[in-house]
């Protein structure tokens, strides 16, 4: 780990109020396949996003103004600067931490999106559990067709990275009363999932009511642990106490419908692929932590756990 050098804050709060991003242009206007592709993603089947007239998400905000790979053009020097001088002091470690955002208006397919983005915030240092370091806040300013259509506000933390110990041990998962059952089953060796007693939905991560038909009455079922990857990421960076990427981490869907995320285990994490079939295995990662985890069907080498 790089040796960490303290930034006069005042340094700091002078790229408050700077531009982050100037005249930004949506590379694509707002269109129903993104849409499409957005709720299958999250599993969302609200008709106001579907059929011929349909809105887009409004959590879809900050995706109309995303450049991938290539960026944006007019994406501002201050920014830059900004994310250099952390980097240069060894707050080289980058970990998105929340986002607000706004809504003015309804958003449909052929509106133009345009943005501007401002430096709004960089805290004094803080120390957290990833390491010590800043949060930087931007706030963007979307609109459609010239007129505002809301606004998101970003945050990161920049911050130097926590050196791993043989100590250091898995978070511990936060039980409540909504999800200790969860846990219990977890504990007997059991993938529970609920069971609305209204409608009969399924549902995962655990829930006090219903999402379909708001009833608070439920049971539960038993997975088989069969399933399949839905999705997944290899995470690379940021290093965290207790994980050593690159490791697997999937979202996986059950025979029963749901969804749930864990890591990929017994293939190399560059070998994990959607569809890939998978089963559940309970894996202790502690002296007090077992984690249910998803196997790859077929073997091979065992991957980061």
């Amino acid at each position: 780990m790089n040796a960490v050098r303290d930034i006069a804050y005042e340094e700091l709060r002078a790229f408050e109020g700077r531009a982050a991003a100037e005249a930004g242009l949506g590379k694509d206007p707002v269109n129903a396949p993104m849409i499409r592709h957005w709720c299958e993603a999250m599993g969302d089947a609200n008709p106001a996003y579907a059929g011929a007239d349909p809105i887009a998400p409004p959590t879809m905000l900050q995706a109309w103004t995303m450049g991938g790979l290539s960026g944006h053009q007019g994406r501002s020097e201050a920014y830059d600067a900004l994310l250099a001088l952390l980097d240069d002091a060894g707050y080289t470690a980058v970990v998105a931490t929340d986002c607000e955002q706004e809504y003015v208006r309804e958003l449909r397919p052929g509106d133009e999106i345009t943005f501007d983005a401002v430096i709004e915030s960089v805290s004094e240092r803080k120390t957290t559990k990833l390491g010590t370091g800043h949060f930087v806040t931007t706030r963007m300013d979307v609109r459609a067709d010239g007129e505002p259509a809301g606004t998101h506000r970003f945050r990161i933390l920049k911050y130097a990275p926590v050196r791993r110990t043989p100590k250091d041990k898995r978070p511990r998962p936060v039980i409540n009363r909504d999800n200790a059952g969860f846990w219990e089953g977890v504990t007997a060796h059991r993938l529970l999932i609920q069971r609305c007693g209204g409608c009969g939905e399924s549902r995962f991560p655990w829930l006090p009511g219903c999402n379909a038909c708001g009833s608070p009455e439920w049971d539960t079922v038993e997975a088989s642990g069969e399933g399949t990857v839905f999705s997944y990421v290899v995470m690379h960076h940021p290093p965290f106490p207790a994980f050593d990427p690159p490791y697997a981490v999937g979202l996986v869907e059950l025979a029963e419908g749901v969804r749930i995320v864990s890591n990929i285990v017994g293939v190399p994490y560059d070998k994990v692929r959607i569809g890939m079939p998978v089963r559940l295995v309970f894996q202790r990662v502690d002296e007090e932590l077992e984690l249910p985890l998803f196997e790859a069907l077929g073997g091979g080498a065992r991957g980061e756990v």
